[in-house]
């Protein structure tokens, strides 16, 4: 499983994935759990507000990871050619 962190592009596609994906969960959560509501059974209204929490937080997560893995590209970028880097 480390090994998949190791190489920063598949990092960087799981951090869009996240951010994608959390921002759905958001939207979709917040329709159904405050306009869909009644509608909705009790455990259907609990999982949509749970969405609401889940969301925010997958985005949260994949832009730490996003700004980690271009800060590690640009590092390594800087390692690689130290002459156009500043």
């Amino acid at each position: 499983m480390y090994g998949f962190f190791e190489h920063p592009y598949q990092v960087l596609k799981l951090s869009h994935a996240m951010l994608i994906g959390g921002l759905i969960a958001l939207v979709v959560g917040a329709i159904l759990a405050y306009g869909l509501d009644q509608y909705l059974s009790l455990p259907s209204v609990v999982m949509a507000h749970a969405m609401t929490i889940l969301g925010p937080t997958a985005i949260k997560f994949g832009y730490v990871m996003r700004l980690l893995t271009l800060h590690r590209l640009r590092r390594q970028q800087s390692i690689d050619s130290p002459g156009l880097a500043r």
